[in-house]
């Protein structure tokens, strides 16, 4: 079976982004292990919040792969062969994981993030926290006590920035 995995990057405070959506206080100094982990994903999912956002990016950065936008609204295929899934979510990424190919990439945002840990669908955390305290923005982990669960230290690692990134496996 496929892994799925959260690779991602909060503030000190567990913020995702700003209130606004915008990622400006993300580290781009170093890779930061990204190279590494992206020459293993050949699928993405991201919610269609976090696809608007990769839209506004200069250059769409992820052409080499399959990509899934779980969205109630957008449907069909986009130009950059994006596809949008409208219902039956948990069937569908069941289904994915069960098909052949490479790690599955849970890109975000908050609200895709709760869905996934709500089902149970994820199989791997990786956070890179950077060292920046927002006080407010959009939260890695929406706060319910449904989605409760246990994560196994895999790895941690420090960079001379300040940026911690550690990797959880996490329990079924």
């Amino acid at each position: 079976m496929r892994k799925i995995s959260l690779f991602i990057a909060s503030s000190l405070d567990g913020y995702i982004a700003r209130e606004s959506g915008e990622i400006d206080w993300l580290f781009t100094d170093q890779d930061y292990g990204y190279s590494e982990f992206i020459a293993e994903v050949d699928t993405l999912i991201m919610g269609h919040k976090t696809y608007q956002q990769v839209l506004s990016f200069d250059e769409y950065p992820y052409s080499e792969q399959e990509v899934f936008v779980l969205s109630h609204t957008l449907q069909g295929k986009a130009e950059n062969n994006a596809i949008f899934i409208n219902d039956d979510w948990v069937n569908f990424i069941t289904n994915l994981r069960q098909s052949r190919g490479g790690v599955i990439w849970l890109v975000g945002g908050g609200q895709t993030i709760h869905y996934f840990l709500q089902h149970n669908l994820i199989d791997e955390i990786i956070l890179s926290i950077h060292p920046i305290i927002l006080g407010s923005g959009i939260p890695l982990i929406i706060k319910d006590s449904s989605i409760a669960t246990k994560l196994d230290l895999r790895n941690v690692k420090s960079y001379d920035s300040g940026l911690v990134q550690v990797t959880y496996n996490v329990k079924s």
